[in-house]
């Protein structure tokens, strides 16, 4: 009997340029070498609390560059990112109806995840603003309503909280992060290690 190869594991925040670009480029990555994703929608706040951290903007020192950085690799990574006015912004109730949708099956959480993300990162929409949210989800098709009911939903956000608990007990501490094969790596730029990893195995 074949053993299928195992997924790999994709956290990713909505407030994250770099979840952002390797948004776009790991579901071709993992196809290639005959791989599938698990996209994992975390709040970046939880982790880094577990982790002792802050965001890189939150330092005056590294802010500057930082934000340089984010339009540097989109470019070199050829995704469009226009760093948004209001940043980082809280992303928690995009992330509940990424895990409502993710019950359903299929693959509209991931196709709701990369409509937020392009939103957010290419367009300029607050997804902290309930009404641009509302609007988003009105243009996906999945209703205003009914997303606005599933983000207050005490339900989802236990759902949340528990999949910000799984993650950390997963060793994850920022995103993006991805799980290959049991192995950690952290930052879109893993992106040649995680090749390689999938080309030729361990190393």
């Amino acid at each position: 009997m074949t053993t299928l190869p195992r997924p790999i594991d994709f956290y990713f925040d909505f407030s994250s340029p770099y979840s952002y670009i390797a948004s776009e480029w790991i579901d071709a990555l993992a196809a290639r070498h005959g791989r599938t994703v698990n996209w994992k929608a975390i709040l970046l706040g939880a982790t880094f609390q577990a982790a002792e951290l802050k965001s890189p903007v939150s330092y005056p020192i590294k802010r500057e560059y930082s934000l340089h950085d984010f339009e540097r690799s989109a470019r070199f990574a050829g995704v469009p990112l226009k760093n948004p006015d209001k940043f980082p912004i809280p992303t928690q109730n995009a992330a509940r109806v990424f895990w409502w949708l993710a019950d359903q099956g299929g693959d509209r959480a991931t196709q709701w995840a990369r409509n937020c993300l392009r939103a957010y990162f290419a367009r300029g929409v607050d997804l902290s603003d309930p009404q641009q949210l509302r609007q988003l989800a009105e243009d996906f098709g999945i209703g205003a309503d009914a997303a606005e009911s599933v983000w207050n939903d005490a339900a989802w956000k236990l759902r949340l909280k528990q999949e910000n608990e799984a993650a950390i007990a997963a060793g994850v501490f920022g995103a993006p992060f991805f799980m290959v094969d049991g192995e950690p790596f952290w930052g879109n730029d893993r992106r040649p290690q995680i090749e390689r990893w999938l080309e030729k195995g361990p190393f």
